[in-house]
């Protein structure tokens, strides 16, 4: 028989692509998905889906008696989050965290995947940092996001040290066909030329493609380490060369008006007339800032490796 493996998220950009990873070699795929209406495209490959909201450790117990792994990936990413939403992005990352080890416990589950973020580790102040790296707390955090990834990261840490079957996998900044961040949404501006200026380029990320991030979470149930975590960041760059890079490959030049920062900051009280009501969240989290780490370990464990960007880029906008 085939492995049967839980997926949370898998109506999401990285859980879809863990789930098409998963399906493509065969394994018996559950969905866990909010509603089984949006996710289309997995039925075609074969995935079952199973609605659930997360909300409920027995009915998550119940989805995913039998399974031989848990992957839990679902989650939400955005920074600039007004204050009025926080207590659901709580939910999302925290909660849902702790509900769905919960569950897997309950369900006597061998096998548990966490999908965590090199957000963990902070700002790296330009530092290429490990799996060891632990953050100053002092610091405080770079966002709201950060915080409930961070403390959703300390949950399944506690897990671990308890006994629990898990390994961590930290993504970098993912970037991929038909992806809806704000990040792709500039990148798809600037290689179609309408981007009309540039912001808080200075921020640098290591950038993986989805598949490759999916290669490397079926990497980490297959051959990870139980209480390990593994970095899964691809070529290291900054905003502004990833943009220059995304107007190239579109025959364009990338925007020469770059909005300075310290205007920025003077609109951060007023961010909400323009569209994002915590601007001030939005350049905390990125003026200045590095989220860069190394994904030695897992190309040494995992034999995982990324893909170089303009290759990325390049499937990315030919499958746009």
């Amino acid at each position: 028989m085939p492995p049967r493996v839980a997926l949370t998220g898998g109506a999401g950009f990285i859980g879809g692509a863990v789930a098409r990873a998963l399906a493509a070699r065969g394994d018996d795929v559950i969905a866990l998905v909010r509603d089984p209406a949006r996710p289309g495209r997995l039925t075609e490959i074969g995935v079952t889906l199973v609605q659930d909201d997360l909300s409920d450790v027995g009915r998550l117990t119940q989805a995913i008696d039998g399974a031989d792994t848990v992957i839990h990936s679902a989650g939400s990413y955005r920074v600039g989050v007004p204050a009025g939403e926080r207590d659901a992005m709580w939910d999302a990352n925290v909660g849902t965290t702790m509900r769905v080890l919960d569950a897997a416990a309950a369900a006597g589950v061998p096998r548990i995947v966490y999908v965590s973020t090199v957000n963990v580790f902070g700002n790296t102040r330009g530092k290429v940092v490990d799996e060891s790296y632990r953050r100053d707390l002092a610091d405080g955090f770079l966002s709201w996001y950060d915080e409930t990834k961070y403390r959703a990261h300390e949950i399944a840490e506690a897990r671990i040290a308890a006994g629990a079957p898990i390994r961590v996998v930290m993504p970098s900044q993912v970037y991929g066909p038909r992806d809806h961040s704000t990040f792709g949404e500039q990148l798809a501006l600037a290689h179609a030329g309408k981007l009309p200026y540039r912001a808080l380029d200075d921020v640098g990320a290591g950038l993986v493609h989805v598949d490759d991030l999916a290669d490397g979470i079926v990497a980490a149930m297959d051959r990870g380490v139980v209480g390990r975590a593994y970095v899964l960041s691809g070529p290291r760059t900054t905003l502004h060369d990833a943009i220059a890079l995304a107007a190239r490959l579109g025959g364009r030049k990338p925007p020469a008006f770059r909005l300075p920062t310290r205007l920025l900051r003077l609109m951060a009280p007023v961010g909400g007339l323009i569209g994002q009501p915590n601007l001030r969240e939005v350049i905390a989290s990125s003026a200045g800032v590095t989220y860069w780490a190394t994904a030695d370990r897992a190309k040494a464990e995992l034999g995982w490796q990324a893909r170089e960007i303009e290759a990325g880029f390049r499937d990315m906008f030919a499958t746009a």
